[in-house]
């Protein structure tokens, strides 16, 4: 059966001193499943992946997929500029038990980056080494265009690509060419950038949303309520949930998700690793006024 509902991303759990809270991280993990994720992502760009070494990402997948213990599929991301590299963080996590890899087209710095060839053959490779599927990120940090007519060829002839993140512009049109071209291969169109695009990107054919962190309780029926067709309550709890999505996403980026466990007795540390910059008090308080209109879970859990 094809995955589908919200996969939000997991945050990095960090302590004051900038070490990873291992208990802080599984008091994270399981609020984030009470809260009605049908699944999540670990080690994803709003994971604060790039500030990770690599004997942290093994340990941090490890530890979550050990604490999940199989309640929902986890989807670990394991992007790397080498195929080789990519392929082995990819065989390792199937074997700690993830359901899905997600994988951005190899990049590296603002100008490396390599043709479509190149990275059919680093799909291809990744593919070979997994019995799981891949989802393709088509995301604007890599900086590597990636045609709808391109996608859909990955996934018409590479065995594990199944599944796409679509975070470009115009991601609804895209999607929408997407799944025109693919057909059954495209196993899960899927959108993200914290739901900003989420109902046009429904409207299109997406049928699961990568979100941010904080308040699927507040999005999971957006998702589920259009996919099941009633589409003007899908409508009604987007527009009611919309300043809450945007404010993530427009103001406070990565460290939304963070704050609001704060808030609401999940973690006892928001603090991003540095060099990133803590959130602005004003951006706190703007983020908090937003979500207590709204009583998300993540505001009580852990009170």
């Amino acid at each position: 059966m094809a995955y589908r509902g919200i996969f939000p991303v997991v945050p990095t759990i960090f302590d004051e001193r900038g070490a990873l809270d291992l208990d802080g991280q599984k008091r994270c993990v399981d609020f984030m499943i009470d809260a009605g994720s049908d699944g999540l992502c670990i080690l994803a760009n709003f994971s604060e992946q790039f500030v990770l070494s690599d004997e942290e990402r093994a340990l941090l997948t490890r530890e979550i997929l050990a604490h999940v213990k199989g309640r929902v599929p986890v989807i670990v991301t394991t992007t790397h500029f080498s195929t080789r590299i990519c392929a082995e963080r990819s065989r390792e996590a199937e074997a700690l038990g993830a359901s899905m890899v997600m994988v951005m087209p190899p990049y590296h710095g603002a100008t490396f980056r390599v043709a479509e060839p190149a990275i059919f053959d680093f799909f291809q490779g990744v593919s070979e080494a997994i019995g799981i599927p891949i989802m393709i990120q088509d995301a604007p940090v890599a900086g590597t265009p990636l045609s709808a007519a391109f996608l859909a060829r990955m996934a018409r002839e590479i065995a594990q690509v199944r599944y796409f993140k679509i975070e470009t512009a115009g991601a609804a049109s895209k999607l929408r060419e997407l799944i025109a071209l693919g057909g059954e291969a495209v196993e899960g169109p899927w959108d993200g950038e914290e739901a900003i695009t989420l109902l046009a990107d429904l409207d299109a054919g997406a049928t699961g949303s990568m979100t941010g962190g904080a308040f699927m309780d507040g999005l999971r029926p957006i998702i589920m309520d259009h996919l099941a067709g009633r589409r003007e309550e899908a409508v009604a709890g987007y527009a009611r949930w919309l300043p809450l999505i945007n404010y993530e996403n427009r103001q406070c980026g990565l460290l939304a998700a963070k704050a609001l466990m704060l808030a609401g007795g999940v973690i006892r540390c928001d603090a991003p690793r540095a060099p990133l910059a803590p959130m602005h008090p004003a951006v706190r308080e703007g983020l908090l006024d937003a979500a207590r209109r709204l009583d998300p879970l993540v505001l009580r859990w852990g009170k």
